[in-house]
């Protein structure tokens, strides 16, 4: 199973549960994971997570092909995410919040080639605000959360005995 990341899991990561200064086995993780062609994510991510300018710019920065771009199956995915966004009962302020970002993107790219996007964010009912969960769930793209995603491919991060 190919996994796409959010941007939110990289930061949340760095700034709270896997920092690099005190849960390197994280980060090597994904390294392997992304040599392994299990997780992935898209190029929009990579651009917010280089525009930071701190240590997860500086660690995005080298694993340049962690981040995809959009390619020929994507397109058409584009319009489908962009014809769902307009047509599912979301405030007109939100639409083009939504077509603008990153998650746009991260939720085309999974529908065209059916893999599965893990984020923290979580389904929302409110119109003011399109969230990757509900996208994922009206368009049948499957989403997890880290957590999720690191249970079900055993990742163990232990200390050496």
């Amino acid at each position: 199973m190919a996994y796409l990341l959010d941007a939110n899991v990289f930061i949340q990561a760095k700034n709270l549960h896997y920092g690099f200064d005190f849960c390197p086995a994280f980060w090597d993780w994904l390294d392997v994971a992304h040599a392994d062609g299990r997780v992935l994510s898209v190029e929009r991510v990579g651009t917010e997570m280089l525009g930071r300018g701190d240590d997860l710019s500086t660690w995005a920065a080298a694993r340049p092909s962690l981040f995809l771009a959009p390619d020929g199956a994507v397109l058409p995915s584009l319009r489908t995410v962009g014809q769902w966004a307009a047509g599912s009962g979301y405030q007109p302020a939100a639409i083009p919040v939504f077509l603008d970002g990153a998650d746009y993107f991260l939720v085309a790219h999974a529908l065209a080639h059916t893999q599965t996007i893990v984020t923290h964010e979580r389904p929302s009912s409110s119109p003011k605000q399109i969230k990757i969960p509900d996208a994922c769930i009206a368009l049948g793209v499957k989403c997890l959360t880290p957590f999720e995603m690191l249970r079900l491919e055993g990742a163990r991060f232990v200390l050496s005995p």
